[in-house]
C-alpha cells in the first residue's frame, strides 16, 4: 500500500509539487511522511506512525465523512490538495487508488469549497512593465492589465485580492523580489508554465484565437496564457472538463478607475477589519440578497468610478429605488429566492452542473420575468431600464428544463429518477415496459394465494435474495412442487420459481437501461443549455447589478443616507453636512456624533490637532468613506454631501512594522508616505494620521511639516491629524491651510470628549488624562502630571527669559565676538 502512495505522490509532485496527498484506506483518508508531519501542523490533528518490521512512518488521517472541511481548512490556509480515493471495494489484493481530485485553492469550482465573495486566480510576468492575469474559474470571467510600475501592480493585486498568484521565473527566481512579494501578499504561490508558445496555445485553446487586446504585449500574453495553462491542467488532469466557461478576455486600464492604493484598502477597512471583531465597509454595506450581488459590490467597491455620466446613471438608479419602497421590496424579495446565477451559468458551461443544480437555475431564470415587469414602472431611471433589457426571460431554456427534469431531481444524474415522464420517448418505453413486468409482481401475490390458499403469502423484495415468494411456517405443507426454497428464517420460509427469476432480471436489465439513458439524456440536456451560456451570462450580470443598487437604495432609505451632488470639473469644492462614518455609526447604537467637513481651493489642507480617542481618524475616514461611497454609486451617510470627482484616494493611519522583512514602524511609514507623495494630483484626497510619529520629535516634526508643505503645494486636498502643535502655526503661512481641533474638556480631572470638530488649534494633548483613562496604576500618571507640570513650567520660564534677554539686545552695538558668545550662551542652554 504505501508503494502506491508514494507511486502516487510521486505522479502528483511532478504535475503539481507541493500538493498534499489524502489517501483514502477504508473509513479514513491518511497521508504518510512529510505529509502526515504536514497535516498534522496544519490540520492540528494526530500524528501517529505506521510500521512493520522493515519501517516505520509518521501517520495521520481523518474520517472519511469530514473530508469537506478538512479540505476547506487546507484550501483556506493556500495548500493544495490531492485526493485518493478507492475504486473498488477492499479484498485479498491490493485495493486500487486513483487520484480522483486536485484542488488550489485558487480553480477551486465545487460549491462547497467556494465562498459566497470571488475566487481569482491571478499571474503575473513582465514585459513594458507588469502584467497581470485573473481567472475566476467558479464564474468564467478573466480579465488582463498592464502596469508602468510595480507599486501599481501592488495596488491592484491587494483590490482584487486573489487566492492564489503564479509569478514568471523572472519575477520567482529574483530572491529580493519574491521576499518583497511574499511580504505584502501571504498567498499561495505556484509555478505555471510562462513559455510563449505554450501561452499562445492556451489562448487559442479556451478563446479560439490570441485576443487583439495582447498582441502588442508579449507580459499580458503570456500572463493570460500562463493562468489558462495552469487551470487547464488542473480541470483537465483528474476532474475532467474544460474551461468553457470562460468566453472572452476584457482588458481594464487601471486609470480608468479611481486608484486606491493598498495601504488606502486596509487603513479604511474596505474588505478587512483591523482588529479580529471589527466590522468593515462591506460588512456595514451587507443588504445584498445573492452571492453574485455580495461579488459585484465587491467589484464596485474595488474600482469607484470616474467617468460622470456612469456615475450618475447610477446614482439615479439608487434614488429611483429609494423613493419606491414597495418596488423595491418586491424587487428583494425575488432577489432572495434567487440562486448564484452566475456560477450556475458557468458550471453549465463547462458541463459540470448537477441534476439540481440545473433545476436551481431553472428556478431562478423563472424570477426574471416578475423581476423586469416590476422594473417596467420606472422609465427613464439611470441603469434601470438597461438592467430590465438584460434581464431577458430566457423562456426557452426554462421551458426545456421543466418539461426535462422532475421537479426535485437528485444531486447525480447516476441515481436515477430525474428525467420527467413524456420527455423521452426512448426513457419512457423502457419504464413502461419495467411497470409492466411490475404490474405481473402485484397481480402475482394475488394469482398465487387462490392457487395455494394460502392467504397469508406475501411477494417481498431485499438486497439479498431479489424479489421472493414468503410463506410462513403454519402454511408450509401447502407449498407448490414449482417453489424452490432459498430461505429459511425463524417462523416463515422464502422461496422463488423460475419466472419469478426471470421477470427480476428483466426488471433489472430495464432500469439499468433507463440508468444509463437518463444519464444521456441529462447530458445532451446540459449540453443543449451551454448553448445559452451568453445569454445566461448577461442576465446573470443584470440580477446581480440589480441586487446591488437594491441594497444601497435599502442603506439610504433605512439609514438617512442622502445623495450626493457631483460637481463639475471647474467647481472642486467639498461639502458634507453631519457626515458620519457608517461602519462606527452602526456599531454606536446611536451614539455617533456627525460632523461638517469643508475643503475648496482656499482651504485645500485641513490641520486637525485634539487628544488621543477623540475622534480624530474617525472623521478622516468619514471624510474618506463619503467620497469612496459617491464614486460607487451610493448615497452617503450625511445630511447633504457635495462632492467632486476624486482620481484617487490615499491614506496613511495607523502604525504597522515589517518584521519579516527587515523594515521598522517607521521605515514601513516613510515607504508608504513616499508613494502618496510621489502619486499625489490636485484631484487627490489626502488622508495622513500622525506622520513622523515613528522617530525623535525633531526629526518627526520636521518630516511632518514638509510633506504637509509639499502636499499643499501640490494641490491635493489634504486631511492631515498631528499632535506636533508646532504646525499649528502654518495657518498664515499656507494660504490653503486651516486649523480644526476636536473638543474636549478636562474638569475635575476628568476628561470629557465631545467627538465634535470645530475651528483652531488645540490648546493641549491631554495625553496624562488619556493614559489614566487607559487604566495606567495612578503612581505612574500622578507622577507623569508632576513631570509634566515641571517640564512646561521650565519651558515657559526659559522661554519669557530668553524672550527678554533678546529684547534688549542692542543689535547696532553688539560686536562679532559677543553675538557669538551670545549665541553660545543660548545653545548651552537649549
Amino acid at each position: 500500500m504505501l508503494e502506491q502512495y508514494v507511486a502516487l505522490r510521486d505522479e502528483i509532485e511532478a504535475q503539481h509539487s507541493g500538493a498534499l496527498l489524502l489517501f483514502q484506506c477504508g473509513d479514513f483518508f491518511e497521508t504518510f511522511g512529510e505529509d502526515a508531519e504536514r497535516a498534522s501542523r496544519l490540520l492540528n490533528i494526530a500524528l501517529t506512525h505506521k510500521s512493520s518490521k522493515d519501517f516505520s512512518t509518521p501517520m495521520a488521517g481523518i474520517p472519511i465523512r469530514t473530508l469537506d472541511s478538512f479540505v476547506e481548512r487546507l484550501l483556506g490556509k493556500g495548500v493544495c490538495v490531492a485526493v485518493a480515493e478507492q475504486m473498488e471495494l477492499a479484498g485479498a489484493g491490493l485495493v486500487e487508488r486513483k487520484v480522483t481530485q486536485l484542488l488550489t485553492p485558487g480553480t477551486v469550482t465545487e460549491e462547497r469549497h467556494l465562498t459566497a465573495d470571488e475566487n481569482y486566480l491571478a499571474a503575473v510576468a513582465t514585459g513594458d512593465g507588469y502584467a497581470l492575469a485573473l481567472l475566476d474559474v467558479s464564474t468564467g470571467e478573466f480579465r488582463c492589465a498592464a502596469f508602468g510600475s510595480r507599486t501599481a501592480l501592488y495596488d491592484e493585486l491587494s483590490r482584487w485580492r486573489a487566492r492564489e498568484v503564479l509569478l514568471a521565473p523572472e519575477l520567482s527566481e529574483n530572491a529580493a523580489l519574491l521576499s518583497d512579494f511574499k511580504s505584502r501578499f501571504p498567498l499561495m504561490l505556484s509555478h505555471g508554465n510562462f513559455e510563449d508558445e505554450a501561452c499562445r496555445g492556451a489562448l487559442v485553446a479556451v478563446l479560439g484565437e490570441v485576443p487583439g487586446v495582447l498582441e502588442q504585449h508579449s507580459g499580458l500574453t503570456r500572463a493570460c496564457g500562463a493562468v489558462l495553462n495552469y487551470a487547464r491542467s488542473i480541470h483537465a488532469g483528474v476532474q475532467g472538463g474544460d474551461l468553457k466557461m470562460v468566453r472572452r478576455l476584457s482588458r481594464f486600464e487601471p486609470g480608468a478607475q479611481m486608484r486606491l492604493s493598498e495601504w488606502a484598502l486596509r487603513a479604511l477597512e474596505i474588505f478587512t477589519a483591523q482588529s479580529p471583531q471589527g466590522r468593515t465597509l462591506m460588512d456595514a454595506l451587507g443588504e445584498t440578497r445573492t452571492a453574485g450581488g455580495r461579488r459585484r459590490l465587491r467589484a464596485w467597491l474595488r474600482s469607484p468610478l470616474l467617468d460622470r455620466l456612469s456615475l450618475e446613471a447610477r446614482l439615479d438608479a439608487v434614488e429611483a429605488l429609494t423613493r419606491a419602497s414597495d418596488l423595491r421590496g418586491g424587487v428583494r424579495a425575488l432577489l432572495y429566492r434567487a440562486h448564484d446565477l452566475e456560477r450556475l451559468a458557468a458550471r453549465v458551461a463547462s458541463a459540470r452542473a448537477t441534476p439540481r443544480e440545473v433545476a436551481s437555475l431553472a428556478r431562478t431564470l423563472e424570477l426574471l420575468p416578475d423581476a423586469a415587469d416590476l422594473l417596467s414602472s420606472v422609465s427613464g431611471a439611470g441603469l434601470l431600464p438597461g438592467v430590465r433589457a438584460r434581464l431577458g426571460a430566457l423562456p426557452d431554456v426554462v421551458r426545456l428544463i421543466r418539461s426535462a427534469l422532475v421537479d426535485e431531481p437528485p444531486i447525480r444524474a447516476s441515481d436515477g429518477g430525474l428525467i420527467r415522464e413524456g420527455f423521452h420517448a426512448g426513457l419512457d418505453g423502457l419504464r413502461t415496459e419495467a411497470l409492466g413486468h411490475r404490474a405481473w409482481l402485484a397481480e402475482l401475490e394475488r394469482s398465487e394465494r387462490e392457487r395455494t390458499g394460502i392467504g397469508s403469502l406475501k411477494v417481498g423484495y431485499n438486497n439479498v435474495f431479489g424479489y421472493f415468494l414468503e410463506v410462513t411456517a403454519a402454511h408450509l405443507s401447502k407449498v407448490p412442487a414449482d417453489y424452490r426454497q432459498i430461505a429459511t428464517l425463524k417462523d416463515r420460509a422464502r422461496f422463488t420459481r423460475p419466472d419469478l427469476r426471470e421477470r427480476e432480471r428483466e426488471i433489472a436489465r430495464l432500469e439499468q437501461a433507463a440508468e444509463r439513458l437518463e444519464v444521456e439524456v441529462f447530458t445532451e440536456l446540459r449540453a443543449g443549455l451551454s448553448g445559452h451560456a451568453e445569454a445566461l451570462s448577461e442576465a446573470a450580470g443584470a440580477l446581480s447589478e440589480l441586487d446591488v443598487l437594491c441594497a444601497l437604495s435599502e442603506i439610504a432609505a433605512t439609514r438617512a443616507w442622502t445623495r450626493p451632488q457631483t460637481l463639475e470639473d471647474t467647481d472642486q469644492t467639498v461639502t458634507l453636512r453631519q457626515a458620519r462614518h457608517p461602519v462606527v455609526e452602526l456599531v454606536s447604537s446611536g451614539t455617533f456624533v456627525p460632523n461638517d467637513a469643508e475643503l475648496s481651493p482656499s482651504r485645500r489642507t485641513l490641520l486637525l490637532t485634539g487628544p488621543n480617542m477623540a475622534g480624530k481618524s474617525t472623521y478622516l475616514r468619514t471624510v474618506a468613506i463619503c467620497a469612496l461611497l459617491h464614486q460607487i454609486g451610493s448615497f452617503v451617510p450625511a445630511d447633504a454631501a457635495h462632492l467632486p470627482i476624486f482620481d484617487s484616494i490615499h491614506t496613511r493611519i495607523g502604525a504597522s512594522d515589517d518584521l519579516a522583512g527587515g523594515r521598522s514602524t517607521f521605515m514601513v511609514e516613510m515607504h508608504e508616505l513616499a508613494g502618496i507623495l510621489h502619486h499625489a494630483t490636485p484631484k487627490s484626497l489626502i488622508i495622513l494620521d500622525e506622520i513622523g510619529r515613528g522617530t525623535s520629535t525633531l526629526d518627526g516634526l520636521a518630516i511632518a511639516q514638509a510633506a504637509l508643505e509639499h502636499l499643499h503645494d501640490t494641490g491635493a486636498y489634504t486631511l492631515f491629524a498631528t499632535h506636533y502643535f508646532e504646525l499649528t502655526r502654518l495657518e498664515g503661512q499656507l494660504p490653503g491651510l486651516i486649523n480644526l481641533h476636536v473638543a474636549a474638556e478636562e474638569d475635575a480631572g476628568a476628561l470629557t470628549f465631545y467627538h465634535q470638530v470645530v475651528a483652531g488649534a488645540a490648546s493641549q494633548s491631554y495625553g496624562v488624562e488619556v493614559a489614566r483613562l487607559a487604566g495606567l496604576p495612578a503612581r505612574v500618571t500622578t507622577r507623569a502630571a508632576a513631570l509634566l507640570s515641571g517640564l512646561n513650567a521650565r519651558d515657559e520660564s526659559k522661554g519669557k527669559a530668553l524672550h527678554a534677554e533678546l529684547g534688549a539686545l542692542d543689535l547696532t552695538r553688539l560686536t562679532p565676538l559677543k553675538a557669538l558668545a551670545t549665541l553660545h550662551k543660548w545653545q548651552g542652554e537649549l
